[in-house]
């Protein structure tokens, strides 16, 4: 069954990116477990996968999802070759980049998109409650919320 949705993932991923201009998109990256196909080293082992997405607010205003990759760790290179892989299709008119802090992704927007960055609030206050004694989280984040 998987094989046969091959074809359909593999067109949505190559899509050209034209319904644009996508003006705020915000990527981030969930991190997974997958079996690893064979044949390999160890085919059918579980390892840890990250899988990276970009998603933005079309010229019609719906969301859309424009990039979705699989690569084995969340560094740099796999960021770079994403964001490479979203101009080249046709991602335009971008003027702001929301994401975590991650340096590699850092990197890989100040090098293939021409905007600014911004830190997503999610992950800010995430990062910031670990900095905070559990018994002031709560308050700390609806501080913080409010601002």
């Amino acid at each position: 069954m998987a094989r046969s949705l091959d074809q359909v993932v593999e067109s949505f991923r190559t899509r050209p990116l034209d319904q644009g201009p996508y003006r705020y998109p915000w990527v981030d990256a969930l991190v997974h477990k997958a079996r690893q196909p064979g044949p390999g080293k160890e085919p059918g082992r579980i390892e840890g996968v990250a899988t990276l997405i970009a998603t933005a607010v079309n010229a019609e205003g719906t969301r859309e999802i424009l990039g979705l990759d699989v690569v084995t760790t969340e560094d740099g290179a796999g960021w770079l070759a994403f964001f490479r892989d979203l101009m080249a299709r046709g991602m335009s008119g971008v003027e702001l980049v929301i994401s975590d802090c991650h340096q590699g992704l850092r990197s890989a927007i100040s090098a293939t998109v021409s905007c600014s960055w911004q830190r997503c609030r999610t992950h800010f206050v995430r990062n910031l409650l670990t900095r905070v004694p559990r018994s002031a989280q709560q308050w700390v984040a609806t501080a913080v919320r409010s601002i």
